[in-house]
């Protein structure tokens, strides 16, 4: 794993720490933010490690993740539909207003589950193949 792929991850693990014990006060909205920014850092560990590169946008990291991840093995695609649904709650949580808008504390706790096993995939596709199919340079 590089140093930088390194760092990005360490920055996903802290989010999704930093995102449990603001679940543990019961703020969901905030911890449910935090899990989004977990899984978006995992990516942006993932992007930097197998193409060198980090896109500079949410939709940016999503569609440079959907691109690294468009052949199998198809149960890594499910990075894909978590870090979607984690932004639709990141919007919810930024922008969405009225009454009926809002992240309850179940939603939370299965954003925080669902960043903690992103993770720990994203890892374990790092420290299987560090480079993936990124070209050695010249």
């Amino acid at each position: 794993m590089t140093p930088e792929a390194g760092d990005y991850l360490a920055k996903a693990r802290e989010e999704l720490a930093e995102a449990g014990a603001i679940m543990g006060i019961g703020l969901a909205k905030a911890a449910a933010r935090g899990a989004y920014y977990a899984a978006f850092h995992a990516s942006e560990a993932l992007l930097v490690a197998r193409t060198g590169r980090i896109a500079k946008t949410h939709t940016g990291v999503r569609a440079a993740l959907a691109q690294l991840l468009r052949g199998p093995p198809p149960s890594d695609r499910d990075l894909l539909t978590f870090l979607a649904r984690a932004y639709k709650y990141k919007e919810i949580g930024d922008y969405g207003v009225g009454p009926g808008i809002a992240i309850t504390i179940g939603d939370a706790e299965a954003l925080l589950a669902g960043a903690d096993r992103f993770i720990a995939r994203v890892t374990a596709l790092l420290e299987a193949d560090p480079a993936g199919s990124r070209p050695e340079p010249d």
